[in-house]
């Protein structure tokens, strides 16, 4: 029998302690003098790898749910506390960066120029993680294969990297599971569209009323709040007409499909109905998640200029400044961020009929 495995199991050998402790090789070691902070350098970075394993281990059983054109409604729970799960580790990795910052710019250049030139652009798993969410990128990463990424990539981390760029993001999955939303039309001719396009134009002719006759607004300052007041509605236009959304998609202004757009905007509005406190607690987590990743992209670049101010990253990348044109450009459900804008006081909703009521709700009859 092997000798090892005759040994009861001790917690090191469960979680390969020995290992795990001996996968940290400060560069400045070798060239015979050890700078003090390397050592926290590639802790911090194999503890976002780490971290960004078990994202992705999260991430990818919540698209397996959503990966079927029925979602079993017991999974939803599920679901949801997986993404809390990913928000937590999240914050986690932000104070990661934190503990990183206490190393100074000249703790740095002790060994920069040592790990030159890897860098964390070169983080597979991270960009996983952009692929499996659906961040959108200009050019593939994978499009030249003479690029400074390709060509840093070994066989098996290309095969990873084009399996997750060919399946299904969790942004086109829950696009789709929006889109079958059932709520929003019903038998009986109750439209919901319709029915918020007409509390929507009744709310706006209030405010035009309002400030058409508001005592105090005159001459110039009425007319820019009438202006606004227009503005408003012209842009709740392409709410309303399906090619004028579709422009937008085309544009990149907008991404979710309208009627993806209207089931979020259903949910959002008629989130304390029982059955859609879930989907709305999910939307919410799926912000959570774009709004974390944009903090720790920004906190990232923040470090990055403070350690090496504008000078190139050690991947040959324009260091702070590209990092900071990221940050837009990588946010997956800015469509969700947008519902805000479209959001009516409680008062003004709809009233939804009572059939549909009890389909939302938990209702059942006591037999005598």
């Amino acid at each position: 029998m092997d000798k090892i495995s005759s040994r009861p199991l001790s917690y090191g050998s469960y979680l390969r302690v020995p290992e795990l402790l001996n996968l940290q090789f400060p560069k400045s070691l070798e060239h015979g003098k050890e700078a003090h902070d390397e050592l926290l350098f590639i802790v911090v970075h194999q503890a976002h790898e780490l971290w960004f394993k078990q994202i992705l281990h999260e991430l990818n059983s919540v698209s397996g749910m959503f990966a079927t054109n029925r979602v079993d409604e017991k999974m939803m729970g599920t679901a949801v506390g997986r993404l809390t799960r990913v928000t937590e580790i999240q914050k986690v990795l932000i104070d990661h960066l934190r503990i990183l910052e206490t190393m100074t710019p000249l703790d740095f250049l002790e060994f920069r120029d040592l790990v030159s030139p890897a860098s964390g652009f070169q983080s597979v798993q991270f960009r996983i993680l952009e692929s499996t969410l659906g961040v959108r990128r200009e050019h593939p990463l994978l499009a030249n294969p003479e690029s400074p990424f390709a060509k840093s990539l070994t066989p098996e981390e290309m095969t990873q990297m084009r399996q997750a760029e060919s399946a299904p993001s969790l942004f086109a999955l829950i696009e789709k599971w929006l889109e079958r939303t059932p709520f929003i039309e019903t038998q009986d001719g109750f439209t919901f569209w319709q029915e918020y396009q007409n509390a929507l134009k009744q709310h706006l002719s209030r405010d035009r009323e309002f400030i058409a006759n508001h005592p105090l607004l005159v001459g110039e300052e009425k007319a820019r709040q009438l202006g606004e007041v227009e503005k408003t509605e012209n842009y709740f236009q392409a709410l309303f007409d399906t090619q004028l959304h579709q422009d937008l998609v085309d544009k990149g202004v907008r991404r979710l499909s309208l009627r993806a757009t209207h089931a979020a905007l259903f949910i959002n509005l008629y989130r304390e109905e029982p059955i859609l406190h879930l989907p709305f607690r999910l939307l919410t987590l799926l912000v959570d998640i774009d709004e974390l990743l944009q903090q720790w992209r920004a906190q990232h670049a923040i470090m990055v200029h403070r350690m090496i101010g504008i000078r190139v990253g050690t991947g040959g990348s324009l260091g702070y400044a590209y990092l900071r044109a990221t940050l837009d450009k990588t946010k997956v459900f800015a469509d969700l961020f947008n519902l805000s804008t479209f959001l009516l006081p409680r008062s003004s909703l709809p009233a939804l009929p009572q059939n549909l009521e009890q389909r939302l709700g938990f209702a059942f009859q006591q037999q005598n």
